[in-house]
């Protein structure tokens, strides 16, 4: 993996200084490089607000899954970036019908991160938070029984209390962020840093990013763009409505190996 453009003023190191500006060369880089290069900003002193990022792949003519997933389109560098991501965060937001598409399972303790995540305080594994209006869940997964953190569900005041309450004997943790059925993401994002989780990743779907995008919480993208062409009629990463004013985010740093592009960008 090499890198193709610097990361901006905000990261990179200056004259003189030492940073998180990756090792030169044509290599893999270890989890630990990766981990520098996309830690979350610092906060500012006394303060702990959310910081919510997105990690996405997309094909080169716009697909954000193959044949309604996303594994056909990525590759090994992008699986080590995902693993870094989710090493990096305290809380995996997903959408209810990616984890029924995508079979997800409870975020796995990995060796690699294990040291800093205590150092920061983190929990040895991200928690999942799963945003689901209806609650229509199978609370029988090993998402829901046996996460090495509790799983999280993100849903509104009028979700049907019996689900609610299957939910709970499941052992996953109910947090209301909406009133009526509808889950509103900007209190989602704020319900999460009140418990703790401000270093918030989410990995859709596309109608759930689109979502954030509308309500003006996603403050970075990671997207990957996978050197394949799908043609038909995939969806894009992000679905929904269309902003007024398209929303201008600035490329933080892009990263290249076996033809896949990694790029991450913040809001400017």
């Amino acid at each position: 993996m090499r890198r193709l453009f610097p990361v901006t003023d905000e990261t990179a190191a200056r004259p003189g200084e030492s940073g998180p500006v990756p090792p030169p060369g044509d290599r893999e880089w270890t989890l630990e490089e990766l981990a520098e290069a996309y830690a979350y900003p610092e906060p500012a002193a006394g303060r702990r607000e959310p910081w919510l990022r997105a990690n996405m792949v997309s094909t080169l003519d716009g697909a954000a899954q193959h044949d309604g997933r996303s594994q056909p389109i990525s590759g090994a560098a992008d699986m080590r970036i995902f693993g870094t991501l989710r090493g990096l965060a305290d809380v995996v937001i997903v959408g209810a019908e990616t984890v029924r598409q995508e079979g997800y399972r409870p975020a796995r303790e990995r060796e690699a991160f294990a040291a800093a995540r205590k150092a920061a305080g983190q929990a040895p594994a991200p928690a999942i938070a799963v945003v689901s209006a209806s609650l229509r869940l199978d609370f029988s997964w090993p998402l829901f029984t046996s996460p090495r953190v509790p799983t999280l569900v993100l849903t509104g005041a009028a979700a049907p209390p019996e689900q609610k309450a299957a939910a709970e004997k499941a052992g996953a943790r109910v947090v209301i962020a909406g009133d009526g059925t509808v889950v509103d993401p900007a209190r989602a994002v704020r319900a999460l840093a009140d418990l703790g989780m401000t270093r918030q990743l989410t990995e859709g779907g596309p109608r759930l990013l689109g979502q954030m995008i509308a309500a003006g919480v996603l403050d970075e993208l990671c997207l990957t763009v996978s050197p394949m062409l799908t043609a038909g009629d995939g969806q894009r990463i992000a679905d929904g409505p269309a902003l007024t004013v398209p929303r201008r985010f600035a490329l933080a740093s892009l990263l290249e190996e076996d033809g896949f592009l990694f790029s991450r960008y913040r809001r400017t």
